[in-house]
């Protein structure tokens, strides 16, 4: 296979990534079975889930740092299941920083292209270019161990920029910072993808990170994609269980019940609530008396202010619970009610004055609800 020497790659390049009926197996594990992923070119597309679930090794098998059991990765339309990872036109930075001790800042950006008989001017114009990008400039000359855990970070991804690969492969790069410097790179890397337009996968636990960094999300759970879309998407109709519950903090409220239908009326009850969903998208019309859990996110469960016009007026349809605890967030408050046996967690963005122990009202916010069917867990 022919590939373009690095001064005449034009840029910024753009390749989309296709991952079809994917099957890894690790000695006797199957980590990821019949898994298909589509990255379309120029999205930041993060890979999301908790640990063990399989993130990082399909992000490792896109670089081909692991040998696939079945199925085929494509990169910029070419088959590359069983290219050199050299040969994909990928860059990837890892959660180490892996940077070579006893060479300077400039030295390390430049290291990979000077191996690979880069011209010096071409060198010289890439190292200029990511320096820029990243505020690397005053840091040239220094070495390693003269620079933050942040800067190291970004001499990291500086590397990966100058090779002006297709597609840039993120595993975990902020992980090792602290929290004040992880806000500062997210932002950082969202505008430098802004920049430059390339394709990029980026795997995180953080949700967060995917939050704020995705064009597009996968939330992966044992080796499958449970969900992939927009943030928007994915926060707002979550496709099951395990997405509503693993995105959101707090997480999303979940009460079991049951669908009842009277006429054209459509109500879901619990125990102790009795709600008009008839104006829910349901996928398909639930059975009578269906078993569902009932999701609700914390910010849209409402406190009622009882002293205001408004208040009095929700008081109709509203609940009564006992605060457990007041979790203080700065400009908003967590509040945790205690409502016959189930904890619900609110979002208060008012900071109304209560306390363990108190009693108080709430509604529930029908228009954003999520049901769930209770043996499937799927969305309903």
């Amino acid at each position: 296979m022919s590939t373009a020497t690095a001064s005449s790659v034009s840029y910024p390049p753009r390749a989309n990534v296709a991952v079809r009926d994917l099957k890894i197996e690790l000695g006797a594990n199957t980590v990821i079975d019949a898994l298909d992923l589509g990255v379309r070119a120029g999205e930041f597309v993060v890979l999301l889930g908790p640990s063990g679930c399989g993130k990082s090794t399909l992000l490792h098998s896109i670089a081909g740092l692991i040998d696939v059991s079945a199925g085929s990765i494509e990169i910029g339309g070419e088959d590359m299941t069983w290219a050199d990872p050299k040969d994909r036109r990928i860059a990837l930075v890892f959660q180490s920083y892996a940077l070579y001790p006893t060479m300077s800042v400039e030295r390390n950006l430049s290291f990979a292209l000077r191996i690979n008989g880069t011209p010096k001017a071409e060198i010289e114009r890439r190292v200029a270019r990511a320096s820029e990008m990243l505020q690397l400039g005053p840091l040239l000359k220094r070495k390693p161990s003269q620079l933050s855990g942040g800067q190291r970070q970004r001499v990291a991804i500086g590397r990966a920029i100058v090779r002006e690969a297709d597609v840039f492969l993120f595993d975990e790069p902020l992980s090792n910072l602290d929290a004040k410097l992880r806000t500062e790179l997210r932002r950082e890397l969202k505008q430098l993808h802004q920049r430059l337009g390339a394709t990029m996968i980026y795997v995180t636990h953080d949700q967060v990170e995917a939050m704020t960094l995705a064009t597009r999300m996968a939330v992966m759970r044992h080796g499958v994609i449970h969900q992939f879309g927009t943030p928007a998407e994915v926060y707002a109709r979550p496709a099951n269980l395990f997405v509503a519950s693993f995105l959101g903090s707090p997480a999303m409220n979940l009460l079991h019940g049951q669908i009842h239908r009277l006429g054209d009326d459509v109500r879901l009850r619990t125990p102790y609530l009795d709600l008009d969903v008839s104006r829910y998208a349901f996928a398909k019309s639930p059975d009578e008396k269906h078993a569902c859990v009932l999701g609700i996110r914390p910010e849209d469960v409402k406190l009622v202010a009882t002293g205001s016009e408004e208040g009095a007026t929700a008081l109709t349809n509203s609940q009564q619970g006992v605060v457990s605890l007041v979790e203080p967030m700065g400009n908003h408050q967590v509040v945790w009610i205690d409502f016959q046996g189930t904890q619900i967690a609110a979002v208060d963005q008012h900071k109304t004055a209560i306390a363990a122990g108190d009693f108080v009202r709430f509604t529930l916010d029908v228009a954003h609800i999520s049901v769930f069917d209770e043996a499937s867990g799927a969305r309903l």
